[in-house]
């Protein structure tokens, strides 16, 4: 799994002109799917995202948390970051893991997000086109990825 993790003071999706989902203070989180991911993956992300330490303390020191700061978090699947580059400009999404797969993973994913974060998470719609509107706060944009574990 590849996550995109920005700080954020305010966001939304939007899908046919209709907002699906909005948030204030907290995280966008881009999420993109493989074939070889399954619930370590899903366990060791959340961890991560609800306990980064980006948010500011009351000495300017980015020190707290999405859960410190009570936050909120907008998801959005995204299977263009498992583009492969290496080869021509056209990306392959070859990596990307195929609907029936990433779809009861995404699921999962929101399911452990939202009892780590003690609360409902905005969404997008799976496979939809979607328009993102953020504030990139800082700007404070994080990438990982649970096969590099840096």
């Amino acid at each position: 799994m590849r996550a995109v993790i920005q700080r954020t003071t305010e966001a939304s999706v939007t899908i046919d002109e209709e907002i699906k989902g909005k948030i204030g203070d907290g995280l966008v989180v881009l999420l993109g799917i493989e074939d070889e991911d399954g619930q370590e993956d899903i366990t060791w992300l959340v961890r991560k995202i609800v306990n980064l330490r980006i948010f500011n303390d009351e000495q300017g020191v980015m020190n707290r948390s999405v859960l410190d700061i009570k936050g909120e978090i907008l998801l959005i699947s995204q299977f263009t970051l498992h583009a492969n580059t290496k080869k021509g400009n056209r990306p392959s999404y070859i990596r990307a893991a195929s609907p029936d797969i990433a779809i009861p993973l995404y699921e999962k994913f929101i399911e452990l997000l939202e009892h780590s974060m003690g609360k409902s998470v905005a969404t997008g719609e799976f496979g939809a086109m979607m328009q993102i509107d953020l504030i990139n706060d800082g700007p404070v944009t994080i990438l990982m990825d649970t096969k590099n574990k840096e």
